[in-house]
């Protein structure tokens, strides 16, 4: 049994929106850290118009939304070619790569039920995939 041309295509077309998201989560991830750093520096009584001017002004908090910006137009460009079902649960990478970059560079706990918690995302996003290729 061979293989249409055109499925072919589809087939490459849906592993770089896959590929395409996966980059979403890590730059969703690095963004996230950005923005806790940029927010650290802001001090505790920091009024809104203070925290809006530091979006410009303050380098990390600056280049953590720029990244979001980045990941949402590859997840637009993802989106084009992707399945919102197969993609969209992919996403939720983004929640392990915070916690796992947490830990390495603020020193965040991880505990057992963090642990848990990533297993639960991973295991979901498996068992999501396996019931979109079905």
């Amino acid at each position: 049994m061979s293989t249409s041309p055109v499925s072919s295509n589809d087939e490459a077309q849906q592993r770089r929106s896959f590929i395409l998201v996966v980059c979403c989560t890590i730059i969703g991830a690095a963004a996230q850290v950005l923005i806790k750093k940029g927010a650290d520096g802001l001090g505790s009584n920091a009024t809104v118009v203070q925290a809006a001017l530091a979006m410009l002004f303050n380098p990390p908090l600056f280049a953590g939304y720029a990244m979001y910006g980045v990941s949402t137009v590859l997840l637009v460009l993802a989106l084009r070619h992707g399945q919102l079902s197969l993609l969209y649960p992919v996403f939720a990478m983004t929640y392990v790569w915070v916690t796992i970059l947490s830990v390495l560079i603020f020193h965040d706990s991880m505990n057992g039920f963090k642990l848990a918690g990533i297993a639960t995302i991973v295991g979901g996003i498996a068992v999501l995939g396996k019931g979109s290729s079905a």
